[in-house]
């Protein structure tokens, strides 16, 4: 009887949300913008925007005090749908990059520190479907959700996004499009550092070409 030949296990690729696959700034500066004139709380929306990935709290203990955190929370994502989702574009190359992953036989997801169901409402308004959604994680915690679904290359743009993908045992590969710089990123210890998602499909051709 002929040896059973065993597939290799499919491909599965993570990625960030914002500044990986959306440029958020548009949609975030405006929300931020909103809840400052609904509270009467002074925001510089153009400075938060310049330091997004880590979660909503982390920005806004810089705006209110602690006791206020959790309700200005919850207000700015019931005030988000209406401000952040339509002001948002996709990054360039975001679709082109799912598409990839998906014409080498793979699966997509997406774990990004953002409110899930908010995620969820950026990438339906873009017509971007990745085969899971994963919010509310950040950082390390990443890990949990790239374990759970396999994933062995995770792209982010944020030192975060390379420490998850780190303790996750994947692949960590930065695109320098969100607030830190190449040399940061790689600093951090990521693998693999690129422009942007525009070169991502060609990467992917190169990483998997020795494994076919």
């Amino acid at each position: 009887m002929a040896p059973m030949t065993v597939s290799p296990p499919a491909l599965t690729v993570g990625f960030d949300l914002d500044m990986t696959l959306i440029d958020s700034r548009p949609g975030i500066r405006a929300c931020y913008q909103a809840l400052s004139e609904r509270t009467g709380t002074y925001i510089d929306a153009d400075l938060a925007v310049t330091r997004l990935g880590p979660p909503l709290a982390e920005e806004l203990v810089n705006w209110f005090p602690a006791e206020r955190i959790a309700p200005m929370s919850d207000l700015y994502r019931e005030m988000y749908p209406a401000f952040a989702i339509a002001a948002t574009p996709a990054m360039p190359g975001a679709r082109e990059a799912i598409a990839a992953v998906r014409e080498a036989g793979g699966r997509a997801i997406v774990v990004t520190a953002k409110y899930e169901p908010n995620a969820e409402l950026h990438l339906s308004h873009l017509g971007i479907e990745p085969d899971a959604v994963i919010g509310d994680l950040w950082a390390e915690q990443k890990a949990e959700a790239l374990r759970e679904h396999g994933a062995s290359v995770y792209v982010g743009d944020h030192t975060g996004d390379v420490r998850g993908a780190r303790v996750a045992g994947a692949l960590s590969v930065a695109v320098a499009t969100g607030p830190c710089a190449s040399e940061e990123l790689r600093a951090a210890g990521a693998d693999v550092v690129l422009d942007d998602l525009l070169a991502f499909p060609l990467w992917l051709d190169a990483y998997r070409a020795p494994r076919a």
